[in-house]
This record gives structure tokens, C-alpha cells and sequence, in this order.
């Protein structure tokens, strides 16, 4: 597959022109004109693109990539040797952050929902990257809690008292404790994400609405899964995940 043409194909399937984002989303460094084997991970870490060597990757497909709005855009220290890998080895670097969020199938909230068999009704807050829905039955707080660390390998951090019936439920990937309070007036019993921030407790007291904290990086290891399970469908292409363990 040329390198051009994934570029077209994924900035149009994941809808990049829709989204205002805090980084450039498609191709962020350009490598070799032909992909024939790519590897996906969650983050551009060191450690990723160190593996995409080890394999002859010939691109990388992440959701955190790099240039974030508002950091120091000097190429030095760190960020000089994770370009140096890619450049020195001629491999691309896509990244899709909040158009891998949303989207309806492939995206990291559809992914998690249907990982936990969750029953989506609805979208909320900025550029509809929250879900809303219900649980095939309803459950304890603490019976959804062990549920999703059997599936994501870690324990979350559950706000909320673990006898609470939980039916209706929101959930939004990653970093987005802030849409806690949105979720709260979409009548959730429970709102899932990834990280929690101190005000996230006091959301949680004060309204009686439960939140778990599953995860950054457990809660986002699935849509870049399936978008590469996608491409190797599609384009008959080798691709790999890349498990990078991240405790956050």
C-alpha cells in the first residue's frame, strides 16, 4: 500500500477535517513511499518505535503521537532520538487522537463499549466524544468494577459505593475525567474514563452518580487495534500490536 494513499484513506475514514484537536492528526513524519508492514501501539514512546525496528516496520499507527499544542517545540533530548529512530530507519509515524476517540465503529469508545458489552444510546459533550447507554442488565458498582479489571488487566479506581446499582452508564476513553459533570446530567448511574483528578472525587460524593477510573492507557489500547485489524482486512497489509505496558 503507498504511503500516500493510507494517509487519504484513514484522514477520510476517521473524518480528520471534523475535529478541533490539540495536535496534528495523519501522517506526523513521513518515512518510506510503500507500507507493507505496520505496527500500532497506544503511544509513539521510545519503546514502540523501537520495536517497529526490531520488525522492519515500515510506518507506526498510534493515538498519541507528537506536537501537542503548547509544548516546548524544540527538537532536543527525548523527542530527538524518537524522531532520529523514525528518520534514521525511514519509517512514517500516523497519529489519530480525537478522531480515533469518536469514531462510531473502529474508535477507542465504540471499542471499550463493545469489549464490555455495553448497549450505546446516545453521544455528549464537545465533538460528541462521550457515549451514553445502558448494561445488558443491571449490575452492583462493585460487580462492574471487577468486570472491567478482568477485561483490562488493571484495577480501577472506583468512587462510589460498591452496593450502587449501576444500569445507565456513560464512558469516555483516556484523559476525560472533565466530562464527568456532562455525564452526570445525561442521568448516568456511573461514568467511566480513564484518569480521575482531585475535583473528580467530590463530583462523585456530591452527586451521587459513581465514577471508575479504569486507565489512560487500558482504556485506549483498543481502537488503534481494530483501525490496524481494518487495514490488514482491507489492504491485505502485516500488522502487529505492540503492547507497551503503561500502568497509568
Amino acid at each position: 500500500m503507498e504511503r500516500a494513499e493510507m494517509q487519504r484513506y484513514l484522514d477520510r475514514l476517521l473524518e480528520v477535517e471534523r475535529f478541533k484537536d490539540y495536535c496534528p492528526n495523519g501522517l506526523q513524519v513521513e518515512g518510506r513511499a510503500t507500507v507493507k508492514r505496520l505496527v500500532c501501539g497506544v503511544t509513539a514512546s521510545q519503546m514502540l518505535l523501537d520495536a517497529a525496528v526490531e520488525r522492519r516496520a515500515d510506518a507506526v499507527l498510534v493515538h498519541h503521537g507528537y506536537f501537542w499544542r503548547g509544548e516546548d517545540g524544540r527538537i532536543t533530548g527525548l523527542r530527538k532520538k524518537r524522531l532520529a529512530t523514525l528518520l534514521a530507519n525511514d519509517i512514517s509515524l500516523f497519529a489519530y487522537h480525537l478522531p480515533l476517540d469518536a469514531h462510531p465503529q473502529l474508535g477507542n469508545n465504540a471499542q471499550l463499549g463493545r469489549l464490555m458489552g455495553w448497549l450505546p444510546e446516545g453521544r455528549f459533550g464537545d465533538q460528541d466524544i462521550g457515549w451514553v447507554g445502558r448494561l445488558p442488565q443491571p449490575v452492583t458498582l462493585g460487580a462492574l468494577t471487577r468486570s472491567l479489571a478482568a477485561r483490562l488487566g488493571r484495577e480501577p479506581l472506583m468512587l462510589g459505593e460498591p452496593e450502587r446499582i449501576v444500569e445507565r452508564i456513560g464512558w469516555c476513553t483516556g484523559g476525560a475525567q472533565g466530562y464527568f459533570e456532562q455525564a452526570i446530567a445525561c442521568g448516568v448511574d456511573c461514568f467511566v474514563s480513564g484518569e480521575a483528578s482531585e475535583p473528580t472525587t467530590h463530583l462523585a460524593r456530591e452527586s451521587g452518580v459513581a465514577y471508575l477510573g479504569v486507565g489512560h492507557h487500558a482504556s485506549e489500547r483498543y481502537g488503534v487495534q481494530a483501525l490496524g485489524a481494518h487495514l490488514a482486512e482491507a489492504f491485505g497489509i502485516e500488522v502487529e500490536f505492540v503492547e507497551v505496558p503503561n500502568p497509568v
